[in-house]
């Protein structure tokens, strides 16, 4: 396999997968609507990521969308494996931009598939980018029931300032464990829901066809590059957005809510694994760096490489659909793929830092991205 197509390939991982091919010797197509929302409305004159795709000679960049069947057709000529990460992001904003995520997601896959199966390619390998969401609030254990998968927390719960997830049996306390890729599926986001479908389809239909196909379900990815302007995805960035542009930083619900940050590096490392690894057939993998870190951590560290005074609010609003903790167990990924993450959070969030001082900052869009939830009933 030398011709890779990438969709969504001009976005952050995307970009990142791109160049590291290339510099393996790849052919990369790239597929991208240069959506506004992550590139800006100038992508050539105000989109780093699209700039450094349009700067190397050795990709092939065509604009479009995959929610249409010519758009496809017109960049799978040649092709030997597809890289699928053109999706509509951002948990918020897809419980109220459900027609959008849907077609996006699962309907732009789904004509892929269709192609695939009906017309005439050289498809061998088809790797999809899935998500943690996929998995709601993930996996935990409770002293009386073992390990139990705790439902979507209630409103009434969280208004009250209780945040903590509670065992689904007897509502008692539970600790948080690592999310294996055989825990149980039950997103609590559109979003997750799409994802889910996205994953799914990819690796029944191409095991019909004989395709292999390697699902990845990346947890929150950063690092240099991310998009700056997008107020929906990526706390870091909005995190120094709002540190930039001299803003104080509003944290949701107590500040204690954690994710897997998991750092652009290891993450290319581990999609080009899934590529060319032939054990990777059929499987889907967690990518994370296996360790919780909450987001008044996050805060502080990003306030304090910045140099900066600004004040930190801890809330006690919440969004609808939001999970409260989750962190990936990779023991598959090293088994199979040998991925071991090389980059700790400590290390990469300077890296990211270190960059966004090198970026004009882009104006603070995060009030507007609340205001929307607010209207859609979303934000408490």
């Amino acid at each position: 396999m030398k011709r890779i197509l990438i969709t969504g390939g001009a976005g952050f991982i995307g970009s990142n997968i791109a160049h590291k091919l290339t510099a393996k010797e790849y052919e990369v197509v790239i597929l991208d609507n240069l959506s506004p929302q992550i590139h800006g409305d100038n992508p050539e004159e105000n989109s780093p990521l699209f700039c450094s795709i349009l700067k190397n000679p050795k990709i092939q960049f065509i604009k479009g969308t995959i929610t249409l069947r010519n758009d496809w057709r017109k960049v799978l000529n040649g092709i030997d494996a597809i890289i699928h990460l053109a999706a509509e992001t951002g948990t918020g904003q897809s419980m109220y931009e459900i027609e959008k995520y849907i077609d996006v997601n699962i309907m732009g896959t789904g004509l892929l598939l269709d192609i695939l199966t009906n017309e005439k390619h050289g498809i061998k390998r088809v790797v999809v980018a899935s998500s943690r969401a996929i998995y709601g609030e993930g996996r935990y254990k409770c002293p009386s029931h073992g390990e139990v998968y705790p439902t979507q927390r209630l409103e009434e719960d969280m208004c009250r300032g209780d945040f903590e997830c509670k065992c689904p049996f007897c509502s008692g306390t539970v600790e948080l464990l690592s999310t294996t890729e055989n825990s149980k599926i039950h997103p609590t986001s559109l979003y997750g829901i799409t994802k889910q479908n996205q994953e799914q389809m990819v690796m029944v239909i191409c095991k019909s066809l004989g395709i292999d196909a390697v699902s990845f379900r990346y947890q929150n990815v950063y690092g240099p590059g991310q998009s700056l302007s997008n107020p929906y995805t990526g706390i870091l960035s909005i995190f120094s957005t709002q540190i930039k542009n001299s803003n104080p930083i509003t944290i949701f619900e107590d500040g204690l809510e954690s994710r897997d940050f998991v750092y652009i590096d290891d993450v290319v490392d581990a999609t080009i694994l899934g590529l060319e690894i032939k054990e990777a057939a059929g499987l889907s993998f967690n990518i994370g760096a296996d360790k919780p870190i909450d987001v008044i951590t996050v805060a502080r560290k990003l306030r304090e490489n910045y140099n900066s005074t600004i004040k930190i609010n801890i809330s006690g609003n919440f969004r609808l659909g939001d999970i409260r903790h989750n962190y990936a167990d990779i023991t598959l990924a090293k088994q199979v793929l040998g991925y071991i993450p090389k980059v700790n959070f400590i290390e990469g969030i300077g890296h990211f830092c270190d960059w966004v001082n090198t970026q004009d900052i882009q104006k603070d869009r995060y009030n507007e991205s609340i205001e929307e939830m607010k209207r859609k009933g979303l934000y408490k």
